[in-house]
């Protein structure tokens, strides 16, 4: 592998992680990376119909309801965040 390959993969990791979000960097938090994870699942979950109604079906709960707990899940998948260290 050559440097001008190394820098050509870098730049697409780069480019990668600037347009999508959860792909994450170096210097994102566990924490951050596992609400990346949540708030995406919870997206998937409320933009697919068979599986909202999975999850309806399994919970005894009604469709619109269970969209809107997962919308609000959305909003703090994973509690409070952590307080960091000022350095």
């Amino acid at each position: 592998m050559q440097a001008s390959d190394r820098f050509n993969i870098n730049s697409q990791l780069e480019h990668l992680q600037a347009k999508y979000v959860g792909t994450g960097h170096a210097d994102m938090s566990r924490f951050e990376w596992a609400v990346n994870i949540q708030r995406d699942s919870y997206a998937s979950y409320v933009g697919h119909y068979p599986m909202l109604a999975y999850f309806a079906i399994a919970e005894n709960e009604s469709i619109g309801r269970e969209r809107y707990n997962f919308m609000q899940k959305m909003l703090l998948p994973c509690g409070l965040p952590p307080e960091r260290e000022d350095e």
